[in-house]
């Protein structure tokens, strides 16, 4: 076998390796751990959806970033409403509909904060 072809077939072993867990088992969203036997409704519709689970993971990703951009007085009112939104959302229950809607308004609310930012010029 040449060494050209041996290291296709690793590279795919290596990339069957890693992509094959995240088939067999539930969606992990960024913000809670799907495998928990105690998930509210919403929580469980994310899991179980993979555009919903899509949303949360840039949803938090988006939260953290801008999180880590701002000054301490606006990060705190930013973590306020996150919290405020996390009741919202789970508000929503098992509605797949009303969490996209409410995914789709938060990240409207974050790229808002983010265009809000100073910038140097």
């Amino acid at each position: 076998m040449t060494s050209k072809l041996a290291a296709i077939l690793l590279s795919g072993t290596l990339a069957t390796t890693l992509l094959a867990p995240n088939l067999a088992t539930p969606a992990a969203a960024a913000s809670f751990d799907c495998e928990r036997t105690d998930l509210a409704p919403d929580e469980k519709v994310i899991c179980d959806t993979r555009v919903l689970n899509d949303a949360d993971v840039k949803m938090v990703t988006t939260f953290d970033i801008l999180t880590s951009l701002l000054a301490m007085g606006n990060r705190d009112k930013l973590r306020e409403e996150q919290s405020a939104w996390l009741k919202k959302r789970q508000a929503c229950g098992g509605d797949a509909a009303c969490l996209t809607g409410a995914y789709e308004e938060r990240m409207k609310q974050l790229n808002e904060a983010y265009e809000g930012l100073s910038r140097p010029l």
